[in-house]
């Protein structure tokens, strides 16, 4: 069984999604990553990841963005996007024409569900904002693998929004960079983990509960 690993690969100090069109994203976007920041380090750290990928998934407008840059670009990421099958989740795109590229129109959950049964590589999601949300949101991902840069945005898109309760997550790895760039894996805990973390609110039964025991054992 393959997992599907959620990467950002620019995510901001205070947590908010690097989205095409802003400042964050013209530095720090598809097409200037990992050139931007300048660390060979963080580089090769970068790409050994991304060559675990046996397939890499995202919705329309991130696939159209990066299917308009990596075709003709010279920077080491692009063999990796476009040699790797890729799946665009998406009910309006008409074709995909980016090599080893098709499209998903199913249910999102039975989609990701196939896609796990498959021989291979990690599964690495991309984007855009409402797709990892979704994907988030529907408990589909084994992996979260953030690039935290040292940018505050001030405002944007969270990758966790109205989340309605915690959702725990567990360190798994983290690499700091020169550059400022600090790497973080997690994956999520389960229901019985977070309830060791996060215990449950006490209601005052197992109160009542221990009074009346205390009581009997007197009478």
């Amino acid at each position: 069984m393959r997992k599907l690993v959620l990467q950002m690969a620019a995510i901001s100090l205070d947590g908010y999604i690097c989205e095409e069109g802003t400042e964050f994203w013209r530095s720090f976007g598809p097409a200037a990553l990992p050139a931007a920041p300048d660390d060979d380090e963080y580089e090769e750290y970068f790409l050994s990841l991304m060559r675990r990928a046996g397939s890499h998934i995202m919705g329309r407008v991130t696939y159209e963005s990066m299917a308009a840059t990596w075709p003709t670009s010279s920077d080491p990421v692009a063999a990796i996007m476009n040699d790797v099958p890729k799946v665009v989740f998406s009910q309006t795109l008409q074709s995909a024409d980016w090599a080893e590229s098709r499209i998903a129109r199913g249910d999102t959950a039975e989609e990701i569900a196939r896609l796990k049964a498959e021989p291979g590589g990690e599964i690495v999601a991309h984007g855009g904002a409402r797709f990892v949300q979704s994907l988030a949101g529907l408990g589909l991902v084994d992996e979260y693998r953030l690039y935290v840069h040292p940018v505050a945005t001030g405002g944007g898109t969270p990758l966790f929004p109205d989340v309605g309760h915690p959702r725990g997550l567990r360190l798994l790895s983290s690499r700091a960079f020169q550059c400022g760039v600090l790497a973080l894996a997690y994956r999520p805990i389960t229901p019985r983990e977070l309830e060791a973390v996060v215990p449950a609110p006490d209601t005052g039964r197992e109160v009542q509960a221990s009074l009346d025991a205390s009581r009997a054992r007197k009478s």
